[in-house]
């Protein structure tokens, strides 16, 4: 305890040296660059410096931040694996009056992160618990990507096996928002394939190393980038795709059935469902679904 009470709190920023005094006791969740370690904020700098200690998912990967910038504040670490351990000691720490600042790996804690149930438990107990904005890639994919930012929904990782990844994005379709999600280079070209086949021709773009020396965007057509990393586009890095919403001027679902039994009167199940999905712009899927139910209604002799 005394080297941590003796030790200089502050940070450096290019060549300057800049003294910060200790924080008031708290829980202070502080937004960290998501790759380039020049986007932090000077209050994250000034609170990294003046914590008590800094919980952090990886102590490796935050040492790197704060070795930047000069900050010599002890790390501990705060995750999923041992998070029931940990909380503990961290909320003992702020009954003592400690200051604790809470860092994800990059960008916002919460984010995809046991952060919150810390965030949580501080409250519960008492304590002040302060957010200090900024990184998000998240957000930082939205505003690259080039579709509607009025409304979005961050659906977070996809399950990594099939049949329960189509059935999340069957439940995600018909939110009227822009679908912000994560993905891991390996599972990229399967999880567009799926998010085409159960979306539909949606626009989309895909972002990969934001904010890093190899930050690259692609936009297209669901199934196209799906095509494209198929082929062998680079999978290496972090991704953040987004999706576009549905269209708004989409049929109804009694209209959707009506253009379907029209169809199937003089067409087969495959071309009314091919005709339908181009004229409404729903997923060829859920088209056929619809078509399979009609089609059952028929030879049940409810319809």
């Amino acid at each position: 305890m005394a080297g941590e009470q003796n030790r200089t709190r502050g940070y450096v920023l290019e060549g300057v040296a800049v003294r910060v005094p200790k924080l008031p006791g708290g829980l202070y969740v502080v937004a960290t660059p998501i790759g380039n370690l020049g986007d932090i904020t000077l209050r994250a700098l000034a609170t990294l410096a003046a914590a008590d200690v800094i919980a952090c998912e990886d102590t490796r990967v935050t040492r790197r931040l704060t070795g930047r910038y000069g900050i010599l504040t002890p790390l501990t670490p705060y995750h999923e694996h041992n998070a029931a351990v940990a909380r503990p000691k961290l909320l003992a720490r702020l009954a003592r009056g400690e200051a604790i600042a809470l860092v994800s790996d990059a960008g916002t804690p919460l984010i995809s992160d046991p952060g919150y149930k810390l965030v949580r438990a501080a409250r519960e107990a008492g304590h002040e618990v302060t957010a200090l904005p900024g990184a998000s890639a998240v957000l930082a994919a939205l505003v690259v990507a080039g579709l509607p930012t009025d409304r979005f929904f961050f659906a977070g990782f996809l399950p990594a096996k099939q049949t329960a990844r189509r059935a999340r994005i069957a439940a995600l379709s018909t939110i009227p928002a822009t679908l912000v999600l994560y993905e891991s280079g390996p599972r990229l070209a399967s999880t567009l394939a799926d998010l085409a086949d159960e979306l539909g021709p949606r626009a989309a773009a895909v972002c990969r190393e934001l904010t890093k020396l190899h930050e690259e965007v692609r936009r297209g057509e669901l199934a196209q980038l799906a095509r494209d990393y198929a082929a062998g586009a680079e999978t290496r890095g972090e991704f953040v795709v987004v999706v576009a919403p549905p269209v708004e001027s989409a049929a109804a679902a009694g209209e959707v059935d009506a253009m379907l039994r029209r169809a199937l009167a003089r067409a087969s199940v495959k071309e009314a469902v091919g005709e339908v999905a181009c004229a409404t712009g729903r997923p060829r899927r859920e088209i056929y679904r619809r078509a399979l139910a009609l089609a059952k209604a028929v030879a049940d002799g409810t319809r």
